[in-house]
């Protein structure tokens, strides 16, 4: 089982490398039998705006766009993701969306986790992202990791809080469950 760990933000400045790159260092020291963790970032793919006239879903994964047919690669190579997803005015990235946009079948009924963060620690941008992975029939874990910029991040230097990795724990152990259950 691969377990994408996906960088949903692609600002310069953005604190979704170091949140992610934490996720993926406290998955892979876990000993999840058959559990592969990878970091993928979104914007290292330079996903386009999604103006192609062939409707994602029924494209059957052949883009018009090299970058998007990258991006397309690699998500239909998961089983599950984390979505490591900043808050933006009270909702989801718009990178982040518009590349899970830019894609159909490969997103198809793989189970997700949330990490966010953001001011009131990124808990809107989840509660929009379930309805949106619901139209895909993903099914979204329960246990989330939400924090906040504010109180863990010191000199811009990640600091999570100390109860942080048994909630990635819990978030882990429930997405594998589920994903092994839907195989």
């Amino acid at each position: 089982m691969k377990i994408g760990i996906i960088i949903g933000s692609i600002r310069d400045s953005r604190k979704g490398a170091a949140v992610a790159t934490w996720v993926h260092e406290n998955a892979s020291r876990r000993d999840d039998d058959g559990v592969t963790y990878e970091l993928i970032d979104l914007k290292t793919f330079d996903v386009p705006l999604l103006t192609s006239a062939t409707i994602p879903g029924a494209a059957n994964k052949q883009y018009d766009d090299p970058n998007v047919t990258k991006w397309s690669a690699a998500i239909d190579a998961c089983d599950a993701f984390v979505f490591v997803t900043p808050e933006y005015n009270h909702g989801v990235p718009g990178a982040f969306k518009n590349a899970y946009d830019s894609l159909g079948s490969e997103w198809l009924k793989k189970p997700v986790g949330f990490v966010s963060y953001g001011a009131e620690s990124g808990v809107r941008a989840v509660e929009n992202w379930r309805p949106i992975v619901a139209n895909f029939q993903q099914f979204d874990v329960r246990a989330q990791v939400s924090m906040s910029t504010f109180l863990e991040w010191e000199d811009d230097q990640f600091t999570p809080n100390e109860r942080r990795p048994d909630e990635l724990d819990t978030l882990l152990d429930q997405l594998i469950e589920v994903t092994r259950k839907l195989a």
